[in-house]
């Protein structure tokens, strides 16, 4: 594993890179309130065959984090990061992971380049109105009228009993999840500012909905393999998020597993054992 940080539009942006470059390349893009460190023991164990690349967008993780007044927190930015950092480091094909947000960001990648996309694992990475769960109902109205009181209604959200909720809501043993990764979480939201960072980027989830149609036309029109693996349990992104995806994409591969909104952390081996299955069957 190496741990680097790279300039992009001026901005200080780390990302975790590990095996071989010369190997197939998968980009793992998180989702909130985390980071690349998410994906540390998933990446571990997909390192001896795979390349890997996990950034931390601006506001999150070790990258930097300028005041919501001062840089444009929404998910167009978030992919213009992203997508600038592999120009960097000239990666050109490269296969996704999404959790979460890094849905909405990966599909602004994969629309803009879909030719360098070799195949798309979800886990809980949602794009279809489907795995919208009533969990997203406080965040709509913040949509709807984005007053003070409806961003402040939001805060709770930010709060430890909420970061330790994502991570243990639908885990049928609360013991296979690592608390470290909820201290180190929270420890980033409690910095001062950041709440609104995180709020400017609650209403500006509220334009992917929108979006949803052209990431399943991309999906139609390109047939880029796909790998949903899902906790079944997950009330944040439903279910029915998964098995969408088998509407556009012929062969769509769909596991749901018994965990939550972290599938990839609570069943790390399940989870890396079908994502190297898959990732080998993009070079077949």
């Amino acid at each position: 594993m190496r741990y680097r940080t790279a300039v992009v539009e001026g901005l200080n942006v780390f990302y975790r890179e590990a095996g071989d470059p010369s190997a197939p390349t998968l980009v793992l893009l998180h989702g909130f309130p985390t980071s690349s460190i998410a994906y540390q023991e998933l990446i571990t164990e997909l390192a001896d065959e795979f390349h890997l690349i996990a950034p931390d967008y601006p506001g999150y993780g070790h990258s930097d984090a300028p005041a919501a007044d001062q840089w444009e927190y929404t998910f167009d930015h978030l992919a213009d990061i992203v997508d600038g950092l592999l120009e960097s480091l000239g990666v050109d094909r490269y296969a996704l992971h999404v959790h979460d947000y890094g849905a909405p960001v990966g599909f602004r990648l994969a629309l803009r380049h879909p030719e360098r996309v070799t195949g798309i694992v979800s886990q809980n990475g949602n794009a279809y109105d489907e795995g919208l769960t009533p969990f997203w109902e406080p965040i709509r109205a913040y949509w709807a009228e984005p007053s003070k009181e409806n961003g402040d209604a939001l805060r709770s959200m930010l709060t430890r009993d909420a970061t330790h909720w994502q991570y243990t809501h639908g885990v049928p043993d609360a013991s296979l999840v690592n608390p470290d990764k909820e201290a180190f979480d929270q420890a980033l939201l409690d910095r001062p500012g950041n709440q609104e960072i995180q709020l400017a980027l609650f209403l500006d989830y509220g334009t992917n909905p929108g979006h949803y149609p052209a990431w399943q036309e991309y999906l139609r029109t390109h047939q880029p393999p796909v790998l949903a693996i899902w906790g079944r349990n997950d009330q944040i992104f439903g279910p029915d998020g998964a098995r969408a995806y088998a509407r556009d994409v012929k062969d769509a591969r769909i596991h749901l597993l018994d965990a939550g909104h972290f599938p990839f952390t609570t069943r790390l081996r399940q989870s890396a054992a079908l994502i190297r299955d898959f990732l080998r069957s993009l070079s077949d």
